[in-house]
């Protein structure tokens, strides 16, 4: 399964079985971090400024630790289990740093089906190197009721200054 297609269609509870995984692959380009930096308030310099960050102990900017976790709720929300899932936990341990223009794939494996449509995904994010940079597990409700639908359009959005 991957996040190409233009139909966003959920995996029901019933139907996920452990051991199932699917994919889900962002870049991450400069407008994305000003704009992740915009909408969560972070405005950490490691993330924004270039001299700034040059001094630091990654010697360049780097993302937003939760835009790799972004990128895990995206997954969980459109690919599998899908539309419909409810968000319950996570937990995140950040192994190196993302920087601009790396590609990230998100692969969530099914570990535990549990009570009241519950479901603990393993959640393991590489870079464009096969790298890891971010390991965890999620748990979440699962939808019981298929779900076809088009993916939405998002406006275009545009960064000034």
């Amino acid at each position: 399964m991957s996040d190409t297609l233009d139909t966003l269609e959920n995996i029901t509870y019933s139907e996920l079985n452990e051991g199932d995984s699917a994919t889900f692959t962002r870049t991450l380009t400069e407008d994305e971090l000003v704009l992740f930096a915009a909408v969560s308030g972070d405005v950490n310099p490691v993330h924004l400024d270039s001299e700034f960050a040059a001094e630091s102990m990654f010697k360049e900017r780097i993302a937003h630790g939760m835009w790799s976790g972004s990128l895990i709720s995206a997954a969980l929300a459109t690919v599998m289990p899908g539309p419909g899932t409810i968000y319950l936990e996570q937990s995140l341990a950040f192994k190196r740093p993302v920087k601009l223009d790396d590609t990230l794939t998100v692969t969530l494996t099914a570990l535990a089906k549990e009570p009241k449509n519950r479901v603990v995904f393993g959640c393991d994010v590489r870079n464009q190197n096969d790298q890891q940079v971010v390991s965890g597990e999620a748990k979440v409700i699962a939808p019981t009721e298929k779900i076809s639908l088009q993916k939405p359009r998002l406006p275009k959005i545009t960064i000034e200054g």
